[in-house]
Order: C-alpha cells, then structure tokens, then sequence
C-alpha cells in the first residue's frame, strides 16, 4: 500500500499486514499448543494457563453442543471480565456458533430488544444478570440459561474470606453473585467430555461475532463481524504495537471485554500474543494498583479518566507503573495534561486511537513514536484506506484541511448489520467504503482530527448512547409530551447524558423521580445526568426535534 501516512509509522511497522487464511480458533489453538505453560488469564491472582484454557474451551464446545448449538447459531455472552467470559468465548465460535456480546447491567427491556432481534436460544450470563433473562416474555426464544458465578473463579482463600462477616467483604461478595434458580451452572456446562478434535471448525469468512452499536444512527443495530475481520484487527494491533513480544507481555484487561475496544486488544490480540490477561471485572484502582505490585502492566489500555486516577493514585502510593510500555486511550478526546500525567508515571507514550464497532473496531491512531501528535486521532493503521469527503456527497472528496466525513477501507471494516439492510446500505457504500458519520480535518503531515459529528451520537465514558432511545423512554413517562437528548461536556472529559422535557399541562418537573423512571428502563450510563424544563423544542420545517440547536441553547443557559 502507497500511502502517504505511511511514513509516520513507527519504525519496523508495515505498510500491510499478513491477511488471515484461518479462523480465530486456529488463532486460540496455536497460543495454546505454543505456550502450554504461560499463563494465560489472572483474577484477582488466580492464574490459568494456556492449556488449562485450552481444556476448557473444549469441555464447554461440548457442553453447548450437548445444549443444542450448531454452526451459525447466535449464542449470548452477558458477562464481566472474567476467566469464564474468555473460554465461552471461544468455546462459542469452536463450533462455528456465533458470539453475542451484550453488556450485563442492561435492563430487561434492553436485553429483550436485542433478543428479539438475534434469536439466540441459549444464554451465559452473570448469575446477578440471570433474573432479567428469566423475566424474558414468551416470544423470545430462550431455551437455556447458564449461569456463572464469579466466586468460583477466586483463588481459594480469597473465595473463603469473601464468606467472613466484614462489611465490605459481604458487599463484595453480593455484587459478584447473587442466587439464579432456573439456571444451568458453568461448572455443570464444564463437566461435559472435550469436544471431539475432529469436529468442524468454521471458516475465515464466517461470522464470528453480532457487536451491538447504536451505530451511525438510531436504536442499538447488531454488526456482524467475521472471523477474517477480526483476526486482521488483531494482526493489526500487532503490527501497532511493534516490539511488543510473544509471551512476555501483560494486558490489564480493565475496558469490558463486551466492548468491541476491550474485545479486541484482550480476546483476539492479547491471545494471539500469547499474553497473561489480568482480568478486572469492572475498573478499581485498588485491584489495579494492588495487581500492580504482583504482576505489573506492560500494555494498558483505558480511557483518559481511568489513566488520570491511576496515575494519581499511583504517584500518591508510590507505586510504579514504569513498566507501561504501550498505551492507548480512545472512545473520548485524550486532554494533553492527561498525557503528560501517564507518561510523568509510565515507561511509554500514550497515544490516542481511533475506531468504531463496524470495524472490528481500531482505523487509525497515532504511532508509538516521537511522530505522534497529541490531539489528534492520528494516521490510518496497516492495510487501511481512509479519505475525507463532502458530507451530503460521499462521492466527492474535500480537499486537504477542509472539513467532510471520515471513510474507511479496510479488512476489519464489517459486512452490514444483522436483519437490516437499510441501515447497512446507509453505512457502507457500494465500494466497500464504510461512512464513519465523524466530521475530520487533516493537517499537511496527514494526521487526523475530529471536529464534529454528522450522527448525534452520545458519546459517554467510552460507550455509544443513541438520543432516540433516551428520548423514546423520556416520552413514555406520562409528564412528559416530547424530548431531547444530548450530549454535554464532562468535567472529566468526553461527554455526559443530558435532556430537555416539555411537560404536560399542569405537570411539574421532578428530576430525580424521572432518572429513577429512567433507571428503570435504561443502562445507568445512558440516564441524563441533568434534566431541564422548556416551554418547546426547536423544530425543523418537517417538524424534527433539532438536537444541535436544542444542545447550543442548553451550553449557552447551563
């Protein structure tokens, strides 16, 4: 590839990776048979190597098997990080099935929407999230739940001091596992013979993975993402993170491995490095820095309010992160004091990524290199294509330094979006192309920067919120005539949930009553932060709610 970003690269990155020929079980298979021994995954010091990963995946193949799962069935996975989540993982895709990753604090409405529409028949699932599942109506074709309760997965002595009567160790104790009646166990899923070696394997091509995302537009749409466009993201990464060694290397899984972010740098690319995986079910920066001390992070990847406290809290402990090496921060804007404080504490650079779910999902970021630019969301990654084009013709490019929608070309880009070809013709283009919806400029040096968004998106501590969704749930609260929801400044970066009501006659304002109704029907991280009152929303001649105006007159009043 002749690409003018290329010679920004770090030194030995390539222009083009290897394209894969094989699925990501040959990825999982070769780590194991090459690195028995190594550890594969830690939790809360509890360690497994790779063939005892190995083993398991094979037990629970069979195990799902035995539940009925074939090649192209959709399985759920509604699971923290944990070992388990990395086994069923894999156990899902040795049978050519297809993994459905969803976010285990989604409310039941939620969850039922998005089964609604994959079908998946059977369910692994957090034992805190099994009741939501449980309380699916009949129309949803739930055939099997399995439960996994975190504990199991402690180290012993941490399991049996979870059980002694201290209030904080009893809290800790509930929030990972709480009882699911109706359910299979994990152990019981485990306690299946191996899968046999000679069962079908899928194909480089096949689906591998439905990743909901609200996408460029609208309510949450499954991309469904092969094997072929993960394994070229993994390889991708590699390439990235030049220098970074087979065996030697320590991911501190803290994104959620439900996220296509933290999918890909833990379950395909940390596993193709053969790396350990500390696994932290959610972020605590007493575990990260406690884990710190035992086994230190080498690759750590967050987002800018996660490195902020870490390198706080660690200079405060004098603890050292020193053994940092490759950091890259993304789903927000990366402030330059963000940066100057992790690398005041690290023994890398920090730089700033690019992606989106329908490509698997890192395009661009910015080289582990004195070339980088802090600010900016850098230069296509290898075997990337991008242009800049007018954003009501993506036919037409703009020129260099003027503003227009971000395309990308690319292995990892998605074939569509499950059950929706509307939605699919809209995102990607007749030639492969896929419309980012992000507003760019590009500086003469070839670095990208986003100014703006052609979709209205929120986007909230790494995670998409779609308005409409907000907005539907505001209008079926019976004071509420119409809404808006938008998207704010945070005091930390990124951006907050925000909306703007129009009550009903005689009705008055109470926001904490009306978060709770959200909260009720909503993620926590989709329920706005701040809920104002006004008299009208500002309309287009159509009669459609004009959010950015409805977001300009908010900053301008708050």
């Amino acid at each position: 590839m002749d690409a003018p970003w290329v010679r920004h690269y770090q030194p030995g990155v390539p222009a083009d990776i290897e394209l894969p020929t094989e699925s990501l079980v040959a990825l999982y298979e070769r780590s194991v048979a090459e690195a028995p021994h190594c550890v594969a995954t830690e939790f809360f010091g509890r360690t497994t190597t790779y063939a005892e990963l190995g083993d398991q995946i094979a037990h629970a193949a069979e195990g799902l098997r035995r539940l009925g799962v074939q090649a192209g069935d959709r399985v759920a996975l509604i699971l923290p990080n944990c070992p388990q989540h990395v086994v069923a993982f894999y156990a899902i895709l040795r049978l050519g099935a297809v993994v459905v990753e969803h976010n285990p604090l989604y409310t039941e409405r939620e969850l039922r929407h998005l089964f609604e529409d994959h079908d998946a028949r059977v369910a692994i699932c957090w034992d805190a999230a099994a009741g939501k599942l449980r309380a699916m109506p009949g129309d949803v074709t739930l055939e099997h739940i399995v439960s996994v309760n975190l504990l199991k997965a402690f180290p012993t002595l941490k399991r049996l001091a979870l059980q002694l009567p201290i209030p904080k160790l009893r809290a800790t104790r509930d929030r990972l596992t709480q009882p699911a009646p109706g359910t299979m166990s994990w152990e019981t899923l485990l306690a299946a013979e191996p899968l046999v070696a000679s069962h079908p394997k899928p194909g480089v091509h096949d689906l591998a993975v439905i990743q909901y995302t609200s996408g460029t537009t609208g309510a949450p749409k499954g991309a469904m993402l092969s094997h072929f466009n993960l394994f070229s993201n993994a390889r991708q990464g590699e390439a990235w993170m030049h220098g970074a060694q087979y065996r030697k290397e320590v991911f501190y899984a803290i994104l959620p491995m439900f996220h296509a972010f933290g999918m890909t740098l833990f379950l395909t690319y940390g596993v193709l490095k053969q790396a350990r995986l500390v696994l932290f079910p959610a972020f605590d920066v007493d575990l990260v820095l406690a884990a710190a001390k035992k086994s230190p992070p080498t690759v750590y990847c967050a987002v800018p309010p996660i490195y902020e406290r870490t390198a706080n809290e660690a200079k405060e402990r004098g603890i050292s992160l020193r053994s940092a090496k490759y950091c890259i921060s993304g789903a927000m804007n990366l402030p330059d004091a963000t940066v100057e404080l992790w690398e005041s504490v690290s023994g890398g650079l920090l730089v700033e990524g690019y992606g989106m779910t329908e490509a698997s999902p890192v395009c661009l970021g910015n080289p582990f290199a004195t070339s980088r630019k802090t600010g900016t969301i850098g230069v296509p990654f290898p075997s990337t294509l991008m242009k800049v084009v007018d954003t009501d013709d993506p036919s037409r490019e703009v020129a260099q330094g003027e503003r227009g929608e971000l395309l990308i070309k690319g292995p990892q880009v998605f074939s569509g979006y499950w059950n929706n070809a509307d939605e699919t013709a809209k995102a990607l283009l007749p030639d492969g192309w896929l419309r980012t919806g992000d507003v760019v400029t590009v500086d003469a040096e070839g670095f990208t920067t986003i100014v703006d968004r052609v979709k209205e998106l929120i986007i909230t501590g790494g995670f998409n919120v779609a308005p409409s969704e907000v907005e539907a749930v505001l209008r079926s609260h019976p004071n509420i005539t119409d809404a808006a929801a938008i998207g704010v400044p945070a005091p930390s970066g990124g951006e907050r949930v925000a909306a703007v009501v129009v009550l009903r006659t005689g009705a008055t304002l109470d926001e904490e009553a009306l978060r709770d109704f959200c909260r009720e029907r909503l993620a926590g991280y989709k329920v706005p932060r701040q809920i104002v009152a006004v008299d009208d929303l500002p309309r287009s001649m159509l009669g459609k709610v004009l959010r950015k105006q409805v977001r300009d007159e908010y900053l301008r009043t708050h």
